[in-house]
């Protein structure tokens, strides 16, 4: 009976040391468990702030997203416009450089008409000189046409030069 008293009073100390060590182990795991649900509500905390920064970021990504082709769209008809003003711009210059080159033949031929006449004209006085000159030699004896005065005619030809 002292054996079984000592054997049971050795068992009950080995399962009180046995039930204290489990206690304390169970304290520290659910200290650590308590930490562990501590930490795990930062995380989740932190990873809702992070969601909701992200969903910020996001709408702000595809308002600048927007933006941007709202800028290339109209840069795009600001460019397209400025093409049409440059084709329009060199059609009026091609066809100015064509009416300035039409002008300038016809003032080519103007001129050469004017240069025509100019010698025409210097022929002719040439014949009306001669022509004055025979008149006055052959009427001496008549003193009522010699005291006129001869009219005299001067041609001085102008030099044109022409850049065509």
């Amino acid at each position: 009976e002292a054996l079984a008293a000592r054997n049971l009073q050795a068992a009950e100390d080995w399962y009180r040391a046995r039930c204290a060590r489990l206690h304390e182990r169970a304290a520290r795991s659910q200290e650590a468990v308590r930490a562990s649900r501590r930490e795990a509500g930062e995380c989740r905390r932190q990873l809702q702030a992070r969601l909701v920064e992200m969903e910020s970021l996001r709408g702000a990504h595809q308002s600048l997203e927007r933006q941007l082709q709202e800028l290339e769209e109209r840069h795009n008809a600001e460019a397209a416009g400025l093409q049409d003003t440059i084709g329009q711009l060199e059609d009026d210059l091609r066809n100015t450089k064509n009416e300035m080159a039409r002008h300038l033949r016809e003032y080519q031929d103007l001129l050469n008409v004017k240069m025509a006449l100019d010698i025409e004209i210097a022929a002719y006085r040439k014949l009306l000189e001669g022509e004055e000159t025979l008149f006055n030699m052959g009427s001496s004896g008549l003193p009522s046409l010699s005291s006129l005065p001869s009219p005299t005619y001067s041609f001085q030809p102008r030099s044109f030069s022409s850049s065509t």
